[in-house]
């Protein structure tokens, strides 16, 4: 419940109006947070452990995310 909550909630705010080019280390620090509040919730320290969850909950990373709605955006808005 907890996670969804989060991937519902929290992860579109803090995407939102992120269409814009970003550096790779600010995109890796947004995967970066969603990875360490996983391992909180599951109280783990393997990464893998977290993978596994996500790919169970089909749950997609941020970067992930953004770069599905950057090319959505990109395609929406590109001049002909």
């Amino acid at each position: 419940m907890m996670m969804m909550m989060m991937m519902m909630k929290c992860v579109p705010m803090l995407l939102y109006g992120l269409e814009v080019p970003l550096k790779q280390r600010d995109i890796r620090s947004l995967d970066f947070y969603v990875n360490r509040f996983l391992i909180k919730l599951f109280r783990t320290s393997d990464i893998n452990v977290v993978e596994v969850y996500r790919d169970m909950f089909n749950l997609d990373l941020p970067s992930t995310t953004l770069a599905n709605r950057t090319a959505k955006f990109m395609d929406k808005y590109a001049i002909l």
